[in-house]
């Protein structure tokens, strides 16, 4: 693939914001921008499930999707200025939760992955019986893993896709966990899990057959947490085969429309195998670029309420 080695976005970055953390958490915590106006619609879904899906129709002609990370929703900041940027370029936008991210409950045992690419494709059907013409996804961290597997992994994409960036994204999802174990790292560690074991106690009132709130209780780290829910839920054997498995790593050699991956070397979220500078380099549409500084799902710009990442989404779709 070609690899680009950004610089010239050293010079963008505001002083504070080159330490990976203070950006990372500022991005994720601090930092405020409004949802713009959304209508709110439920699909089902294949399997008895649903999904929930905020989207504004601005242009028929063309939208973009997008996916949020592990335990965000349609309506986290990083989403919203995303949102807002190809809402100003004439874009329709369409936002979705994945299962138990919507505020509401999903119905089964299961929730969501990294490779939970059925249910992105429910939203891109949903999409195009809106009657959009160019769909383009565009998602963050775990969702950039969503639309790099879809991209690789889905037979038979309708034509009306036509690109995606994934931003942040964990190229091997091992790696990722692996990197999340290591000092100030924990932190946002055991952040998730708050959430994530919040959820599994609902789901241990659901479905106490199949998920028993005693294993809840005993979560202190992904290693037990994917152990014992992610993968059994979801048919994998263990944390391995489902770390394995969902990585998109597997799908770059699949993927055949444009494609950029936006990491930042200081990403405290990204471990060693989440810079692919030697995969798939025969693959000329899908293009790596890195950067020194940029934390995970921040990469601020100075004088300006858009990240580097959204700015750079919207010239790579405009240049298809």
């Amino acid at each position: 693939m070609p690899f680009i080695q950004n610089n010239t976005y050293n010079s963008q970055v505001p002083l504070l914001h080159k330490n990976a953390h203070y950006s990372t958490i500022y991005a994720g915590k601090f930092k405020k921008f409004a949802a713009p106006k959304y209508t709110r619609e439920i699909i089902e879904l294949f399997d008895g499930d649903f999904l929930e899906i905020d989207f504004n129709l601005k242009n028929p002609k063309k939208a973009v999707i997008l996916c949020h990370g592990l335990e965000g929703n349609s309506q986290r900041t990083y989403i919203n200025s995303c949102a807002t940027l190809f809402l100003e370029k004439d874009y329709s936008v369409f936002a979705w939760n994945n299962r138990t991210c919507s505020g509401k409950m999903n119905r089964l045992p299961k929730m969501y992955h990294h490779a939970s690419i059925e249910d992105l494709d429910a939203v891109v059907k949903f999409a195009l019986n809106k009657g959009i013409e160019q769909i383009f996804l565009v998602g963050f961290s775990m969702g950039g893993a969503q639309v790099l597997n879809y991209l690789g992994r889905i037979k038979n994409i309708d034509s009306r896709v036509k690109a995606g960036v994934s931003v942040s994204v964990p190229i091997e999802i091992k790696a990722s966990a692996e990197a999340l174990k290591k000092g100030f790292n924990k932190v946002y560690m055991y952040n998730f899990l708050i959430g994530l074991k919040h959820k599994l106690k609902l789901k241990a009132q659901q479905f106490p057959d199949v998920i028993t709130m005693e294993k809840v209780k005993q979560i202190r780290d992904f290693d037990f947490l994917d152990d014992n829910f992610t993968a059994p839920l979801h048919g994998f054997t263990d944390r391995h085969d489902y770390y394995y498995q969902v990585s998109p790593a597997r799908s770059l050699d699949n993927i055949f429309h444009p494609v950029l991956i936006l990491n930042s070397y200081d990403d405290p979220f990204l471990g060693e195998g989440c810079f692919p500078k030697q995969l798939s380099e025969n693959k000329s549409n899908v293009f790596f670029e890195v950067t020194n500084y940029g934390g995970h799902c921040a990469f601020p710009v100075k004088d300006s309420k858009y990240s580097y990442a959204e700015i750079k989404a919207l010239e790579f779709f405009s240049s298809i």
